[in-house]
């Protein structure tokens, strides 16, 4: 009896359906493979490191455990500060592991062991850092180790499981073992394959596993979010403390420069005009010279008061942008400079004035200090923040001093809440790298 041919169509539509679910099932198992095997060999690199340090760890709990059993008699409690801070390096590397693993920072909060014996065995103590250091010693010393032979055996087993039938012919009988059985025959040899199937899923899970240990370490050695707005509140009472300083030591300068410069210039006018007042029937030449003088005398005070202006605010920056003021600067500039303005774009006012100001002192001290033959200034950076590199090829070593032009331009920077970083080895080169948020 001939089917229908609604039926017929419904085993068509049936049929299609199961091959396209199939076929979405086929690439979602392909695009998991090939995502695992592109994260295992990472995975295993941070896994094996991770079995070395687990091994430094153990040492370090023996020497702990030992520096304990001497502090019993009171011969080693004066090590126990020093063993904490031996401990650090190691868990810095961790930490820093731990971080680039998952992609997020993990903060190393520690209150500081200084003052007397007494104030570090307290400080040792009640320090909650050092409790986590430890945890996570004692955890990784215990489990790292074993995860990092997985990490090598269960890649390098599930690969010779696979080739146990092309060479187990070629070696003495009972020589291949496979998983306590041995390949003696085809069958066993070909069972190898099959177990290769299991031992690479699990060994394709090392990912995961490599996850796991870095999250536990986060766990860990990562600071409660109290210690870490409290720091943040501690950084932030500094910053504006600096912040206070510097705007403090900025009025101070323009009054000076106010003070000694235009005010003075604008009472010798006064001076001058009040003679040329009564010079000016008895001698009407020495009269028109003084007026002439007081003329000159009041157009040096103008350009004093536009210098101090520009000390507060340039206007180019205003009527021209950052880039042709930064441009301006380095025509002025000495020394050759290499401009790299192409991301730069506008910023907050603040921002760009922070900027100018420091680009102006960095030239000032490469010019008087460094030597240098040529300089570069590169700005960019992303939206929120602007960057501004400058480096020179000169002699190097350069250092902050209080109160010097390279103090001035971390509080500047620090004052938006921003970081500077300079890198001066002796012979050059200097790179003085400087960021500043633009989210204010």
């Amino acid at each position: 009896m001939p089917v229908p041919r609604t039926a017929l169509g419904h085993r068509r539509e049936q049929r299609g359906l199961r091959s396209r679910r199939d076929d979405v099932m086929g690439a979602l198992t392909m695009h998991y493979l090939r995502d695992r095997l592109r994260r295992l060999p990472s995975a295993i690199g941070y896994l094996v490191i991770g079995g070395v340090t687990s091994v430094l760890s153990l040492f370090a709990v023996i020497g702990l455990l030992l520096v304990v059993a001497l502090s019993l008699v009171g011969v080693g409690i004066p090590a126990i500060p020093e063993a904490l801070r031996v401990l650090r390096p190691l868990i810095g590397v961790e930490r820093r592991r731990a971080a680039r693993r998952l992609g997020e920072p993990i903060e190393a909060v520690y209150r500081p062991m200084e003052g007397d014996l007494r104030r570090q065995l307290a400080t040792a103590f009640t320090d909650p850092a050092n409790r986590r250091d430890i945890g996570w010693l004692l955890l990784h010393a215990v489990t790292g180790i074993y995860v990092g032979v997985l990490a090598v055996a269960l890649p390098l087993s599930a690969l010779n499981q696979l080739v146990i039938p092309a060479y187990w012919r070629l070696v003495p009988a009972g020589a291949v073992d496979n998983f306590g059985m041995a390949v003696d025959s085809w069958s066993t040899a070909l069972l190898s394959m099959l177990i290769a199937v299991p031992v690479g899923a699990v060994a394709l899970q090392l990912p995961v596993i490599a996850g796991w240990q870095a999250t536990a370490a986060r766990i860990l050695l990562s600071p409660p979010e109290d210690v870490l707005l409290a720091d943040r509140v501690a950084a932030l009472t500094a910053t504006r403390a600096a912040a206070l300083d510097a705007h403090g030591a900025e009025l101070r300068r323009i009054e000076r420069d106010l003070h000694d410069g235009a005010q003075a210039r604008i009472a010798a006018v006064i001076m001058q005009l009040g003679l040329a007042d009564q010079l000016r029937e008895q001698d009407p030449a020495a009269a028109q010279g003084l007026v002439r003088k007081a003329q000159d005398t009041a157009t040096a005070a103008l350009a004093e008061l536009r210098d101090v202006v520009r000390s507060v605010y340039p206007p180019v920056l205003s009527d021209r942008g950052l880039a042709s003021a930064i441009s301006a600067l380095a025509a002025r500039s000495p020394i050759p400079v290499v401009l790299d303005l192409s991301q730069v774009g506008r910023r907050p006012a603040a921002v760009e004035a922070a900027a100018y100001f420091v680009i102006a002192e960095a030239l000032t001290n490469a010019t008087k200090h460094s030597g240098a033959e040529s300089i570069s200034i590169v700005l960019g950076g992303a939206p929120e923040v602007l960057a501004i590199e400058i480096s020179d090829d000169g002699v190097g070593g350069a250092g902050e001093a209080y109160g010097g032009g390279l103090a001035g331009i971390r509080r500047r920077a620090e004052a938006l809440d921003g970081r500077m970083e300079l890198t001066s080895p002796d012979g050059g080169p200097t790179v003085l790298r400087v960021e500043l948020p633009c989210g204010l």
